[in-house]
């Protein structure tokens, strides 16, 4: 999917349904994942989310009508500072109306751009920032779509990506892995360990899962590893793309309710949307 589709999906999808899933949740359940993403209350994090839209949408608009615009160097702690303290004395009802006539007018801004504009790198990085990797890194309740999203669209670049490095020694360092096939492996993995999970739960929606501990987590990373060590890169390579293939349809097939439990959204957050960008190059 090219990033003008992408872009207006997220929009349609992603961020149309943002507010209203974060108020299903108890409100000190609720404030607890604001606060962990470092905001007092969730419309502070809704101004952040904004203000970066609009900047970005800026500067989409200026390359697409050949105007001249600012580059700037962004300090980002001020940048989110301002987001906040501008709308901090809004009613809280008109805040939220000025975000979700915002979300529709980027939305026909968006279709209204020609697709070659999508070409351009800027335009690129931009929709990536504040529409797309903006919502895995303000994931407050994970939903089919995002899921469906970073396995469609994100992890078919990790090889793509790691392959056109020319120095990769810093990256498996960083890593923490002999070789990049057991980042893969590891990947494979937790993947099987989601689904068993999810599955076991949408037949016993009671079911409590017990969390596993670090020294857990560590034992299985190394059972994956061991457990593909003696596969070729090829052989390893393409067991990932079957299981990602075998994934995304176990996703798609999920009911819609499934998704309001807490245990089945850690789990697709964790081993799904933010491992990915554990391991993103």
């Amino acid at each position: 999917m090219n990033y003008k589709k992408r872009g207006i999906a997220f929009l349609e999808n992603e961020w149309k349904t943002y507010v209203e899933r974060f108020n299903r949740f108890p409100k000190d359940e609720g404030l607890k994942r604001v606060n962990a993403h470092g905001y007092a209350q969730f419309r502070d994090m809704l101004a952040h989310i904004l203000a970066w839209w609009d900047e970005g949408m800026s500067i989409i608009l200026a390359i697409a009508e050949n105007r001249e615009f600012e580059r700037k160097k962004y300090d980002f702690d001020v940048f989110n500072a301002d987001a906040v303290a501008k709308y901090k004395d809004w009613d809280e009802k008109e805040f939220l109306n000025l975000f979700e006539t915002s979300r529709l007018k980027y939305v026909e801004v968006l279709k209204s751009i020609d697709e070659s504009i999508f070409d351009n790198r800027r335009v690129k990085i931009w929709i990536n920032a504040v529409f797309i990797h903006h919502a895995r890194e303000h994931l407050v309740v994970c939903d089919k779509f995002l899921v469906l999203d970073t396995l469609e669209n994100e992890y078919p670049t990790l090889i793509e990506k790691f392959d056109a490095l020319e120095d990769k020694t810093e990256y498996m360092k960083r890593e923490g892995f002999e070789r990049f096939e057991d980042i893969l492996a590891h990947i494979i993995r937790w993947w099987d360990e989601t689904m068993k999970v999810i599955e076991n739960i949408k037949n016993n929606p009671t079911l409590e899962v017990k969390e596993p501990t670090t020294e857990d987590i560590d034992t299985f990373n190394k059972q994956a590893v061991e457990q593909y060590k003696n596969k070729s890169s090829d052989e390893v390579r393409n067991i990932f793309e079957q299981k990602r293939t075998e994934m995304i349809q176990f996703v798609k097939n999920l009911p819609e309710n499934l998704f309001d439990n807490q245990t089945v959204q850690h789990w697709f957050a964790a081993d799904v949307v933010e491992h990915f960008d554990e391991h993103n190059l």
